[in-house]
């Protein structure tokens, strides 16, 4: 049966092939990017079945349109896969001076997700990005000029979504969609390790492939809650914080006291 995909980041790298692999499957495949231009090549790449969506997720504003954009079209989102991330940048803050790794990277994905909820079922699935890179989230990385490096940046914005994703499948139980957080393999061949670490990388379709696989395969139906990682190819746990439901719910608050201040 065809499905409605919301995919973040999909005009290039993984985001891009997997929405081809998606869109190939029969899938309608709601494309999101950044720029205009992508947007439209992204979608006549694709060709059919596919719809393009344009914002900034470094402004929460943009989220809101975004999200209001989709639920006007669409009733019924049977999968989100929050693709879109940042590791390093000329300008590393925002216009308010928060760390736009954290912003686009955990804060966004959020906020896009909990604006979705009402159109989704427990059938439907909220995929998260994740990173074998996790590290502990300290909290001057959600205040105005944290002074963070890159990789330190971008180590606890992929903690600080994996402990959310975590926090939600708990809290919403078998009543919200199936959330599950995934690592897609580290070092693929993506414009953000070319940029970061100067290398090609590994071959991007093993990290398209197992996106593919927990949008739609069998075998993730009950994972909700759980990390996937793809370096290991099984289930397995993130980064012991990520275990922690009173450190998963403070980076929630973490969170949900920052939104109203960035939108």
């Amino acid at each position: 049966m065809s499905k409605t995909i919301l995919i973040t980041g999909s005009t290039d790298g993984i985001g891009l092939l997997t929405a081809k692999m998606l869109a190939a499957d029969g899938h309608r495949i709601l494309l999101h990017g950044r720029s205009q231009n992508k947007l439209e090549a992204a979608a006549a790449e694709i060709g059919e079945n596919t719809e393009p969506y344009r914002a900034d997720l470094s402004s929460m504003k943009d989220v809101k349109t975004l999200a209001d954009d989709i639920r006007k079209h669409h009733h019924h989102i049977d999968a989100l896969i929050n693709n879109a991330g940042v590791f390093k940048t000329p300008n590393p803050l925002t216009a308010d001076g928060y760390d736009i790794r954290i912003v686009v990277n955990t804060i966004a994905p959020f906020l896009l997700t909990k604006l979705l909820l009402p159109a989704m079922t427990p059938d439907s699935r909220v995929i998260n990005l994740s990173s074998a890179a996790q590290a502990p989230v300290e909290p001057k990385a959600f205040r105005p000029h944290p002074n963070l490096g890159d990789g330190e940046a971008y180590a606890q914005s992929k903690l600080a979504i994996t402990m959310w994703t975590k926090h939600l499948a708990e809290d919403l139980g078998p009543k919200g969609p199936v959330f599950v957080s995934v690592n897609p393999a580290s070092f693929l061949g993506s414009k953000m390790v070319k940029e970061a670490y100067g290398t090609q990388g590994n071959d991007m379709s093993i990290g398209a492939n197992i996106l593919v696989r927990v949008t739609t395969g069998a075998e993730f139906a009950d994972a909700s809650g759980k990390y996937f990682d793809n370096d290991l190819g099984r289930f397995a746990d993130p980064h012991p914080d990520a275990l922690d439901k009173a450190k998963n719910a403070s980076i929630v608050e973490l969170i949900e006291e920052l939104l109203p201040i960035l939108s």
